[in-house]
């Protein structure tokens, strides 16, 4: 029930991730055999559940510095989704700006030089966030003076 609430939560429009250019290599893409990022799947930490009523609960990745998380509406992520559905997160950062910047991404595929960006506009917020290649994603995060990473996998296809 708590996956439905978020859900909910996370449909403000006007918020999209659009990539700002494409990848910088066709280098073959090793197999992930661990990616570093642990997807936890209890209750959010109280400042993300901020807008959520009940017990916010869903797949969630934390940065390694704990300053931003994304909640996985898509889980798991896909660089093919055949069901018609698509890779929503949800950025949630720690400390609120007082003007934000936009989230700005960089995510290298592991064991490649293939290199993409992603931008959410207005800083950490719902998003659609999609690769060009199923793998783990090294995402460095930039926004409103603050940084942080976190490994994300996409999966080759979803039925």
């Amino acid at each position: 029930m708590g996956s439905v609430l978020l859900l909910t939560a996370c449909t403000t429009a006007g918020r999209s991730a659009t990539p700002v250019d494409a990848p910088t290599s066709t280098a073959s893409a090793t197999a992930a055999t661990s990616c570093g990022s642990r997807i936890e799947t209890g209750s959010l930490p109280d400042w993300a559940a901020g807008g959520f009523s009940g017990d916010a609960r869903g797949p969630h990745v934390f940065g390694a510095k704990g300053d931003i998380v994304a909640v996985l509406f898509a889980h798991p992520l896909a660089q093919v989704r055949q069901d018609g559905s698509n890779n929503k997160i949800l950025w949630v950062s720690r400390t609120a700006s007082t003007s934000p910047d936009d989230l700005a991404i960089t995510a290298t595929l592991h064991g490649t030089d293939t290199r993409v960006t992603r931008e959410v506009a207005g800083g950490p917020g719902p998003s659609i966030i999609d690769m060009p290649r199923a793998g783990c994603w090294h995402l460095e995060l930039r926004w409103s003076g603050h940084t942080d990473t976190m490994d994300l996998v996409y999966a080759d296809r979803l039925p």
